[in-house]
């Protein structure tokens, strides 16, 4: 009873939370286009439709198309499924192992803890970005789901040390002493009884972790050092730069992935602060 009266208070306030409704609506909207997009247009990302080159937004090329006659729609369509698997692998990934690691350190405690922190203290010192750039420098083949695993792999001490925190403190309580009593199993009481009470948290955390990867891998991306095969939003970014698309005033090349970019990491930024008024009663929109 008392479960079900919590989750129809979180309903009540979350659809009363504008922030909330904004940031999962923008997000919702290119989920959709980009599982449906591909059936709104017959042309590959690199195929060679327009014989003329170069052309403005028609009713034949709804984005346009880039110097060499390609199909801007079709590309940003492509390049928005990798944003989101970027975001869905790399952050997902990130936010894994930060859970591990944070959980495993926060309860185990002692030389455990020790040597975990160690390792998330290297891990968090280390320029991230700069070891990306050296990583994918040197690979001559890269897709989405290698530049993903990277992200992953390098995205995940912040999240280790809050949840570490946390989890010190949680695992002090009578109830955690309780499941101990009764001879619960460490992993056991780690995910039904500590989880549970940082359920809020952690999903605030995997959105941020999807927002990060999705930024870190757009970097990659304009700069060059992003997949080898495939397209991707900032992939089309480069391209544009690359071959003079400001320069030209080919504006339908570069700002619909750029302003798509955007929308979607400040919809998931505003998102998070919805979900963070609605979990936390001193914040809430009354």
């Amino acid at each position: 009873m008392m479960k079900l009266k919590k989750r129809s208070e979180f309903v009540y306030f979350a659809l009363r939370n504008t922030k909330l409704r904004v940031g999962l609506t923008v997000v919702l909207v290119f989920l959709v286009l980009s599982l449906i997009g591909p059936l709104l247009t017959h042309n590959a990302p690199y195929d060679y439709v327009n014989p003329a080159g170069a052309q403005p937004p028609s009713s034949e090329y709804w984005f346009g198309t880039t110097t060499f006659g390609q199909d801007v729609f079709s590309q940003f369509i492509h390049g928005l499924r990798a944003t989101f698997l970027v975001g869905l692998i790399g952050g997902g990934l990130g936010t894994l192992i930060g859970v591990i690691v944070g959980f495993t350190a926060g309860y185990r405690g002692g030389l455990v803890d020790e040597a975990l922190n160690m390792l998330t203290n290297v891990v968090l010192v280390i320029p991230t970005l700069a070891v990306l750039l050296i990583i994918t420098a040197y690979l001559e083949v890269r897709g989405i789901i290698i530049e993903s695993i990277f992200i992953g792999c390098t995205a995940w001490p912040w999240v280790a040390r809050a949840i570490r925190a946390q989890t010190f403190s949680l695992r002090s309580r009578e109830f955690i002493d309780l499941a101990k009593l009764t001879g619960m199993k460490s992993w056991k009481i780690v995910f039904s009884e500590i989880a549970p009470n940082m359920m809020s948290y952690l999903l605030l955390v995997s959105i941020l972790q999807f927002g990060g990867a999705t930024l870190i891998a757009a970097t990659l991306d304009f700069i060059g050092l992003g997949p080898t095969t495939g397209i991707s939003l900032g992939l089309m970014m480069n391209n544009a730069v690359l071959w003079g698309a400001l320069i030209l005033g080919m504006w339908w090349w570069f700002v619909p992935p750029g302003l798509a970019i955007t929308a979607i990491v400040g919809a998931l930024y505003v998102t998070n602060v919805g979900l963070d008024e609605v979990f936390n009663p001193k914040l809430r929109e009354m």
